[in-house]
C-alpha cells in the first residue's frame, strides 16, 4: 500500500466538527434521562471522546484529548450547550442527521488512518475507524445499563463507518492526495444518511432458515 499522508487539516476540521455533534448527542441523551450537570458533562465528553480514546490506547498513543486541549474544550461546551438549551424540534432534527452524519464518516476515516499511520494491517484499521466513529455511542449506552444502539436493529451506522473506512483504504490505492479523505468521508457519510432517510437496516436474522423448508 502507498504510504498514508498525514490528515488534512480540513479533516480535522470535521473531527472536531464531530466532538462537538456527540457531545450534543451525549447532552440530549441526558436529558432524557434527567440528570444533573455532572451527568451532562460525563455523557458528553464520553460520546465525544470515547470512541477516540480507545483507539489511541489499542495503537499505545496517548489519546488525543489529553493531549490537545481542543477535543476537551469542545466536549465541554456542547455539554454546557446541550444543559441550558433543550436540542428538540423541527430544526434540530432535520439539522443534525446532517451533522451526525459528517461526523461519523469523518470518524471512520480519521480513525483508519491513524492505525494506517501506525503500521495497522488496512482491515484491522477499518474496524479502529469503526470503534472510533461507534465506541463513545457504546459507552455512553453501556454507562446507563442498555444494550448498545449499533447492537440492536437501527439504521446502518456501523456499516456507514466501515464503508467510509473501506473508502479510504481503495481510494489510497489510486491516491494518497487529501482528496481521498475527503471522498471517504462522502462515503461514509452518505451511507448513513441514505440509510436513515430510507429506513435501511440489517436484518434480525437470515431469511433462510431449516424450519422455513418447504417439503414437497
Amino acid at each position: 500500500m502507498p504510504d498514508v499522508p498525514q490528515i488534512p487539516d480540513l479533516i480535522a476540521f470535521f473531527d472536531l466538527l464531530g466532538v462537538l455533534a456527540n457531545g450534543l448527542l451525549g447532552g440530549a441523551v441526558a436529558r432524557r434521562y434527567q440528570l444533573d450537570p455532572v451527568g451532562f458533562t460525563v455523557l458528553a465528553i464520553i460520546s465525544a471522546l470515547g470512541g477516540g480514546a480507545i483507539r489511541d490506547v489499542l495503537l499505545n498513543v496517548q489519546p488525543v484529548a489529553l493531549t490537545d486541549l481542543r477535543y476537551l474544550s469542545v466536549a465541554l461546551a456542547a455539554a454546557v450547550i446541550a444543559y441550558l438549551v433543550p436540542l428538540e424540534g423541527r430544526r434540530w432534527r432535520q439539522v443534525f442527521p446532517w451533522v451526525d452524519a459528517i461526523a461519523l464518516g469523518t470518524w471512520a476515516v480519521v480513525g483508519t488512518q491513524k492505525a494506517l499511520l501506525h503500521d495497522i494491517h488496512w482491515l484491522p484499521a477499518i474496524l479502529l475507524g469503526v470503534l472510533t466513529a461507534c465506541g463513545g455511542g457504546v459507552v455512553r449506552d453501556m454507562m446507563l445499563g442498555n444494550v448498545p444502539v449499533i447492537l440492536q436493529r437501527s439504521e446502518l451506522y456501523a456499516t456507514a463507518a466501515f464503508a467510509g473506512g473501506g473508502a479510504l483504504v481503495l481510494l489510497h490505492l489510486a491516491t494518497t492526495g487529501p482528496l481521498a479523505s475527503l471522498g471517504a468521508v462522502i462515503v461514509g457519510g452518505a451511507v448513513c444518511l441514505l440509510a436513515r432517510k430510507r429506513g435501511w437496516m440489517l436484518p434480525t436474522e437470515p431469511k433462510w432458515t431449516p424450519g422455513r423448508v418447504r417439503r414437497r
